[in-house]
């Protein structure tokens, strides 16, 4: 909220589309709750079962994104879409015996959570879609002043579901322990989804939200030289092949 007023003077706002504050609504409404039912299904289960729930977004943006964008996905992009769920699946799901917690809380808000990050990145791509063929004079490029709006309009509605579920002591207590931690996290959190709106602008949505995905491959990177993991042949072979069906994906288009 205080990046956001600082940058206010230096922004002109009239240039902003009267749809892009109608979606930007849309949007504060949806990643909101993405935050609060990934919280949810994280608190209520193991990351290997809520990560590729949550994260086969892959698999269900292009239905959408189609008629609604009339994007195009080639055969060899709409293959390199599945070897990335895929990949997620095994890198995050390979003990088949995840299988029976679908239908446990924690897979049920995953679900929601997932519903969520297919909103909300539709969304995004027809407000940075409309941000892009606007006019702009100012200097502050037009992803970093949507990501701030996003980031300000989703705290509306986050904050006042942790505040009913949890309360403000345990709030108070998780800022004097995680604080540095979450102020780390909300940071990078900012930098990478500014990225993710600056190809928005121009890139189609089904593949922006496949590219994503090699996030588990720095994932199992980080999880060996930090935590001392030791991950399997499967998700070795999972992260391997959501590199490659990202790459897949760039060679196609």
């Amino acid at each position: 909220m205080l990046a956001l007023a600082s940058i206010a003077p230096f922004v002109a706002w009239g240039e902003v589309p009267q749809v892009v504050w109608i979606l930007l609504a849309a949007t504060g409404v949806t990643h909101g709750a993405y935050f609060f039912w990934m919280s949810r299904a994280y608190e209520h289960g193991d990351l290997s079962l809520v990560y590729p729930i949550a994260r086969s977004t892959p698999a269900f943006v292009p239905l959408v994104a189609a008629p609604l964008f009339g994007e195009s996905i080639s055969l060899g992009g709409g293959a390199g879409i599945a070897i990335v769920v895929l990949g997620i699946w095994l890198v995050h799901g390979g003990d088949g015996g995840r299988l029976r917690q679908l239908s446990s809380p924690a897979a049920r808000f995953a679900y929601l959570t997932l519903a969520a990050t297919v909103g909300y990145s539709l969304l995004d791509k027809a407000a940075m879609a409309n941000l892009a063929a606007a006019g702009w004079s100012s200097a502050i490029p037009r992803p970093v002043v949507y990501s701030l709006l996003i980031a300000g309009a989703n705290t509306v509605v986050f904050a006042p579901l942790v505040l009913h579920a949890r309360g403000l002591p345990a709030l108070r207590k998780a800022a004097r322990t995680q604080l540095g931690r979450a102020t780390a996290a909300s940071l990078v959190s900012f930098a990478s989804y500014t990225l993710i709106l600056a190809a928005l602008q121009t890139a189609l949505v089904s593949y922006v939200v496949a590219a994503r995905q090699t996030s588990v491959l720095f994932a199992v990177g980080l999880g060996v030289a930090l935590l001392g993991e030791r991950p399997g042949r499967a998700q070795l072979a999972g992260a391997l092949a959501t590199v490659g069906g990202v790459v897949l994906i760039a060679l196609s288009d």
